[in-house]
């Protein structure tokens, strides 16, 4: 059975990395964009690029925070109604700032912990509010492979966002597992982005964002329920997380 064409995508931090990548390969692909982030110019730069490479392509967008969560639920209305629909939103929008507990960087660990969870909650909210409306729609978020265990240093609070983010995306799955709304999660592995939570080190197995982007983008039109991205090596790396000593995993990272 032929799979349906998600036509108008909202992706949120869209500005830079993943978000920026994955808006180019949509727009190879012909999908109309609703991109929305923090820093408006780099989004109208995007726009701008998008309209002279891919001119069919309709691009909107608006600046926003996904911790001012009235604003959350009142861009994506906007982006809905400006568009028609959104047949698939992304939740992307995320930090990585922190460090290990105890170490005094309780606000950048805090600033990690609402805007990975609590903004990425609202924009779930929002985004089921538009779905549930229109009785149909693909709701992407983006996790982590560090969900699958606790991380040390740097990727403590991190990797518990995602882990918070992944089982609550399983949640959702559930509740609508009767209805036309689709759900899924994907887990990147270690793809070169502005995100702050890889930490200084080199880290193994890292690609360029092109083709983590091009990975994520075909996981994500999949639509299965689980993903990991791009899926060599991180599904087998990922399988073996679950297992290895935390001793060992701690001495890995």
């Amino acid at each position: 059975m032929t799979r349906r064409v998600r036509k108008n995508i909202l992706i949120t931090g869209a500005s830079t990395g993943l978000g920026r990548g994955m808006a180019l390969e949509f727009a190879a692909r012909g999908r109309n964009l609703a991109l929305c982030a923090r820093r408006l110019p780099l989004l109208e730069s995007l726009q701008t690029e998008i309209a002279a490479r891919f001119p069919g392509v309709r691009v909107v967008v608006r600046e926003l925070d996904v911790n001012d969560h009235r604003a959350v639920f009142a861009v994506f209305r906007e982006l809905h109604d400006e568009l028609g629909s959104l047949d698939r939103i992304i939740v992307n929008a995320g930090v990585g700032k922190g460090a290990s507990l105890g170490t005094g960087y309780f606000d950048a660990n805090r600033l990690t912990a609402e805007t990975n969870f609590i903004g990425a909650l609202a924009q779930c909210e929002a985004s089921l509010e538009i779905f549930r409306a229109q009785n149909e729609g693909h709701l992407v978020t983006i996790a982590s492979v560090a969900a699958i265990r606790g991380m040390p240093r740097a990727q403590t609070v991190y990797a518990a966002t995602k882990a918070a983010l992944a089982s609550l995306t399983e949640g959702i799955r559930a509740d609508v597992w009767s209805t036309p709304i689709r759900v899924s999660a994907v887990y990147p592995g270690y793809i070169q982005s502005d995100i702050g939570g890889a930490g200084p080190r080199k880290r193994p197995f890292i690609v360029d964002t092109a083709t983590g982007c091009r990975a994520l983008v075909r996981a994500i039109e999949s639509e299965r329920a689980r993903s990991y991205v791009p899926a060599w090596p991180w599904a087998p790396i990922a399988f073996l997380m679950r297992f290895l000593p935390l001793g060992l995993l701690a001495k890995a990272l």
